[in-house]
């Protein structure tokens, strides 16, 4: 009886042994499992990793960018404002051009009024000088001889009034 009961104890503990090397098959192709899976995740994370750093890149730059375009933002309003002072300087001296353009026009219309005033007087003026001398034109004392007395350098001959025609 000792020896069915050493034998039966044997087929146990070999029943047992292939039941525990089952489990420890089953253990290491879990363990090999998690070790790929361990593996996958780490791959993972450093992809994720790269794709963060990348991002912070981008937003290192975006920063920089935006802080450039916010730089170029104010030159241009203070560019605009300049340009606007400049309009408003150019329009100011448009208006005193044309200011003293019409005043300019004021005066040439003056001028040429005056002018014409001029004109009439001096027409009128030759008119009565000829009406004047015309008649003495027939006057016996006109063509008479005059006498012929020394005259000093530059001294006039008397004569004040146009020679007739």
């Amino acid at each position: 009886m000792v020896a069915s009961e050493v034998k039966s104890l044997a087929n146990q503990t070999a029943k047992a042994t292939d039941e525990i090397g089952q489990q420890i098959s089953a253990v290491q192709g879990a363990t090999r499992e998690a070790v790929e899976a361990i593996k996958s995740i780490t791959a993972t994370i450093a992809e994720v990793s790269s794709i963060s750093n990348a991002i912070a890149a981008a937003v290192e730059e975006q920063g920089a960018a935006t802080k450039e375009i916010a730089r170029n933002v104010d030159q241009a309003a203070a560019g605009t404002t300049e340009v606007s002072k400049n309009i408003t300087s150019v329009t100011t001296a448009a208006e005193e051009a044309g200011s003293s353009a019409n005043q300019v026009l004021v005066a040439s219309g003056e001028l040429s009024r005056q002018s014409e005033t001029l004109r009439q007087e001096v027409d009128g003026f030759i008119v009565r000088v000829r009406a004047a001398v015309t008649p003495r034109a027939h006057h016996p004392l006109q063509n008479a001889p005059r006498p012929s007395a020394a005259r000093r350098p530059g001294q006039s001959s008397g004569r004040s009034w146009p020679a007739p025609r």
